[in-house]
């Protein structure tokens, strides 16, 4: 597209990229959105919007590593050094 440079992720999937790897990790399983919400004990809007970079609970992103089958040892895979994805220990 004019105008783009090439490489560039559009701002949405940067974000996303940036917040957690997810979509990654669950697309790598061949998990399909509802599997993983399913595993983990959530809804698949809550899949959807934590793989667009929303924020979640602590407890959401718990059920999210497990369902993906990790430990919570190993959580900076899934969402990072700072724990982005934006956790708070409030809300949804």
């Amino acid at each position: 597209m004019a105008g783009q440079s090439e490489g560039r992720l559009p701002k949405t999937r940067l974000l996303a990229t940036l917040g957690n790897n997810v979509q990654r990790l669950r697309e790598d399983q061949l998990l399909s959105k509802a599997e993983l919400a399913r595993r983990a004990g959530v809804s698949s809007l809550t899949i959807d919007r934590i793989e667009a970079g929303k924020e979640c609970r602590l407890d959401t992103k718990r059920k999210i590593i497990l369902g993906l089958g990790l430990t919570l040892a190993e959580r900076k895979k899934v969402f990072g050094a700072s724990g982005a994805g934006g956790a708070t220990g409030h809300g949804r």
